[in-house]
């Protein structure tokens, strides 16, 4: 299996998410466009906007190659001379305060024909904490993992609790889900089964999104309750600007900014030293978004 392989099976899985989407979704349907990256590669960015569920999403492919540059070498403490990568890429913003942020991306990256791990994750960011729905997705993931090793979703829960994290904020960016990088195959896994598991994540995501949308149903909101959605997009904000590494590696790799930046929430809102009612729902959110949380257990 090589480099040309998975990327061929990583844009097979895009076409399948959007497919399932779209069709689910029932309000709106995915446009494409094909960009170029002038060093070498580039990818097909499907995006979604005012649908019956999702406001705005994105669903990214792009398979990209070239020199590591010293910028590079710098800020994403790489080491060779030619990379590869190819990679999925996805975040849906709903309409509904009740319905979550949803995002995952799986990656492969490759330097000199030598060294490749894999990479990426999935999850949840709901405006509203939901812990019962919450157990279900941590549920859903951890049997996924255990599928390829019963070390992996505990390992990757607490790096995504890690990495998930706003530490200028003290808080978690919502019920975690999982993470994990620089995966390469050893005496347990095999490339192949690495491979198969971040396509099982792919194939799993739209699932996963519609359970937590029946979860909720749709319902009239608030523009009480839409206000507080677009402060915690502000959040999501800040850690994709400040934090993400997929974000960081797009921008340093010289990458197209309208890809890269599709993860953006359609609109956010930022206000001086919030202060949540005591005992309110949005209280109760804000108390969870800790880390360690054992969801699997609430």
């Amino acid at each position: 299996m090589n480099s040309s392989d998975i990327k061929l099976k990583f844009r097979e899985i895009q076409l399948a998410i959007t497919a399932a989407l779209e069709t689910w979704d029932g309000g709106a349907r995915f446009t494409e466009d094909q960009w170029e990256r002038d060093e070498g590669g580039g990818g097909y960015t499907r995006t979604i906007a005012n649908g019956r569920i999702i406001e705005k999403g994105g669903v990214a492919f792009s398979s990209v190659h070239g020199e590591v540059t010293n910028l590079m070498k710098e800020q994403l403490r790489l080491e060779g001379v030619h990379f590869f990568a190819t990679g999925v890429s996805i975040v849906l913003h709903p309409l509904h305060p009740r319905h979550p942020i949803m995002h995952m991306n799986i990656r492969y990256f490759e330097i000199d024909e030598k060294t490749y791990w894999f990479g990426g994750g999935i999850d949840l960011t709901p405006h509203y904490i939901n812990v019962n729905l919450a157990s279900s997705f941590h549920q859903s993931l951890k049997n996924i993992c255990d599928t390829y090793s019963k070390e992996f979703y505990p390992k990757f829960k607490n790096w995504a609790d890690d990495y998930f994290y706003l530490p200028h904020r003290n808080e978690t960016r919502g019920v975690g889900g999982i993470f994990f990088d620089h995966l390469s195959a050893d005496e347990n896994v095999s490339k192949e089964q690495l491979l198969a598991f971040c396509l099982d994540l792919g194939t799993a995501f739209p699932l996963l999104y519609k359970n937590q949308i029946e979860g909720q149903g749709i319902t009239e909101f608030s523009s009480a309750e839409k206000a507080w959605q677009n402060f915690r997009r502000s959040r999501y904000v800040e850690f994709n600007l400040l934090h993400d590494r997929g974000t960081k590696f797009g921008i340093y790799s010289n990458g197209r900014t309208a890809s890269i930046l599709m993860s953006m929430p359609p609109v956010a809102e930022w206000c001086y030293e919030y202060k949540a009612a005591a005992y309110s729902e949005e209280q109760q959110t804000l108390d969870r978004l800790v880390k360690g949380v054992d969801y699997l257990n609430s």
